[in-house]
């Protein structure tokens, strides 16, 4: 899609965390220090908390990225509603430990075990717990019990709790976890960027991808960015995507504030209310062509047909032409589908009919369908590149 258009190595602003993408705005840095502080201090919990799209678990992946894996073992849990017993089988499967059955007892063997041959191979051990605010009282108490164990007067085991706000209210103000509260020496939470922050944030990610100022990136793009999502990096990544997209469709160089501002009225549904005091649309070149369109003929290819004239479509918004185009894309490949199936069969049945003779051109024939299917195969990488696309811009916080 857009970063084929734009020839960029991969997408730029995806979703998923990523280490190489990671970008130490003020609040990530000040993270990092706290980070580096409670690790160095070997023992209790560090806890790191933020907005849904704050980007905690690229902060982890970057931070796994430096430790050193002689000397730090780390297990991970990516919690949902977990209670006490089930906190501790879990922390157990996350250190590659096979405890059979549902014995709490014997996984809390298996864990102590573990930790102590861990110390006297010279390692520390460092459980990872993201989406914290799921765990239930029991499961956190679980987990301080685990920091119990020690070595004579070595701790064994140091937890990094990640959460989202809520985590960071119920910790300050439970009192079933004051023995806990008393045992985390690190916390931080993490802010939104700053206005000043997007513009770096958003080359940074690109410069990554191969961006060589195509598109060119108007300056009053990021005030406007910035209101929009807060300064928060998952949300500046859905908007990005989708900008990206909007120039790819209008096969264009530069991206402009009202294009932005058109991305931000689709987002947020503004457009499919019809809106009286909407403006009036500003003319988009090839932004009424899908999007299978635009970049077919970018890549000089013949166009995706149409079920429907996009002309009738123009208040739909772009998401909803794009729908269009991936349903009309499938409609097309399996008429051309069944098209070639006939071809196959009739090439099947024409030795019985010629006595067993092959036809001249039967090799001409089958090269022709090969490139149909090849044709076909290309096609339906774009339509699932698009829905992919689409539905990483939709991702909701259960998804996160």
């Amino acid at each position: 899609m857009y970063e084929e258009f734009y020839g960029f190595s991969e997408r730029p602003f995806q979703l998923t965390p990523d280490p190489a993408f990671y970008y130490e705005s003020v609040t990530h840095k000040k993270a990092l220090s706290y980070l580096g502080y409670g690790l160095n201090q070997g023992e209790g919990f560090v806890v790191i908390t933020g907005e849904v799209g704050s980007g905690k678990s690229t902060l982890v992946a970057h931070l796994k990225q430096k430790l050193d894996e002689e000397r730090m073992t780390v297990g991970e849990v990516v919690t949902s509603a977990l209670d006490g017993e089930e906190m501790i089988h879990v922390a157990a499967r996350s250190f590659g430990l096979d405890v059979a059955g549902g014995d709490k007892a014997a996984a809390l063997a298996a864990i102590e075990l573990f930790l102590h041959e861990e110390a006297r191979s010279g390692r520390r051990v460092l459980l990872i717990v993201d989406e914290a605010q799921n765990l239930s009282i029991g499961a956190l108490e679980e987990l301080r019990m685990l920091s119990n164990f020690q070595l004579g007067s070595h701790p064994l085991l140091q937890t990094l709790l990640l959460g989202q706000p809520e985590f960071k209210h119920l910790l300050a103000q439970s009192d079933e976890l004051e023995q806990l509260r008393q045992r985390v020496i690190a916390a931080h939470h993490l802010e939104p960027m700053q206005p000043g922050e997007v513009e770096p944030y958003v080359t940074h990610r690109l410069a990554h991808v191969g961006w060589d100022n195509n598109p060119e990136l108007d300056g009053g793009l990021w005030n406007k960015l910035h209101k929009a999502t807060g300064g928060i990096p998952r949300k500046v990544n859905q908007v990005m995507t989708r900008l990206l997209l909007m120039g790819a469709v209008e096969e264009t160089s530069a991206l402009s504030p009202d294009m932005l501002d058109a991305v931000i009225e689709e987002m947020s549904g503004d457009s499919a209310h019809g809106d009286s005091h909407e403006a009036p649309a500003r003319p988009r070149p090839d932004r009424d062509l899908p999007a299978a369109d635009a970049i077919a003929r970018a890549r000089g290819e013949g166009a995706t047909p149409q079920p429907a004239p996009v002309s009738q479509d123009r208040e739909k918004g772009l998401l909803d032409v794009q729908i269009e185009a991936i349903e009309g894309a499938f409609a097309e490949r399996d008429k051309h589908m069944a098209a070639l199936r006939r071809e196959v069969e009739k090439l099947a049945a024409a030795p019985q009919r010629t006595g067993g003779e092959v036809p001249a051109d039967l090799d001409k024939r089958l090269s022709d369908i090969e490139r149909r299917l090849d044709e076909q195969e290309q096609s339906l990488r774009h339509v699932l590149t698009m829905m992919i696309d689409y539905f990483e811009s939709q991702a909701t916080r259960a998804a996160a």
